[in-house]
């Protein structure tokens, strides 16, 4: 098996542990599990919180309104929404965003169950950080993150890096190691996930060519839409 195929295979891998670690069942190293989403300390109480400023939806973009009528993002006008795009939580909706060229951008479910057991601790990096206010639960605001984290034990380079963007409320990581990625956010009723995958190797036709390395992918197109479309999450009626 190649170098792109082994890391896809990681890939998907890591995206099926998503699944399960927002189902409350333990994820597979080093892919994404954690203990229960608890809320990152960031900002103040709702008493004395400073609204969001008026939402700009960027020239050449388009406003996605979630089914059940409670979330809304902006994105590309030429990216598609694919919803639904599987089998929802109950109450909840699971939409993909995917790229002009086909590409899996991002997925959003809520009404997720979240909370897992972190058992096992790795090397990671945190590349990208920033906090989204109009998610804010309780006077506190999960932030979006672009991560890594390596496995030690694999000797394959291809498959021994994992690397996810996403909103989280999971507290930052501190010292050398932390928990696999867990990109769940609190949101009524338990928790949502709006987030993706990164695969240095994907050979998707029409994608950033020759992007091998976290740092350099984020001075990419891609990378740069995808974040804003993902911190552009917000309640209907947000302003």
């Amino acid at each position: 098996m190649g170098r792109a195929a082994s890391f896809a295979t990681s890939i998907s891998a890591l995206s099926a542990a998503v699944i399960l670690a927002g189902c409350g069942s333990p994820a597979a190293a080093p892919a994404t599990s954690s203990p229960t989403v608890t809320p990152a300390t960031t900002s103040a109480s709702p008493a004395t919180a400073t609204p969001a400023p008026t939402v700009t939806v960027p020239a050449g973009w388009k406003t996605f309104t979630t089914s059940d009528g409670s979330l809304a993002f902006d994105y590309p006008e030429t990216w598609t929404i694919k919803d639904p795009a599987g089998e929802p939580a109950e109450g909840g909706v699971f939409v993909e965003l995917v790229s002009d060229y086909g590409k899996t951008m991002a997925t959003l479910r809520t009404n997720m169950v979240t909370g897992a057991e972190c058992t096992e601790k790795f090397p990671f990096m945190t590349y990208d950080a920033e906090p989204v206010p109009a998610l804010t639960q309780g006077g506190v605001a999960p932030r979006f993150v672009y991560e890594s984290r390596t496995n030690p034990a694999s000797s394959d380079p291809s498959t021994s890096l994992s690397l996810a963007y996403g909103i989280t409320s999971a507290p930052e990581p501190a010292g050398e190691t932390a928990c696999p990625i867990f990109h769940f956010f609190t949101w009524p009723p338990s928790g949502a996930m709006f987030g993706g995958v990164y695969d240095p190797f994907d050979t998707t036709p029409g994608g950033p060519m020759h992007v091998d390395t976290p740092e350099v992918y984020m001075d990419t197109t891609e990378y740069k839409d995808v974040k804003q479309a993902i911190t552009s999450l917000r309640p209907v009626g947000k302003q």
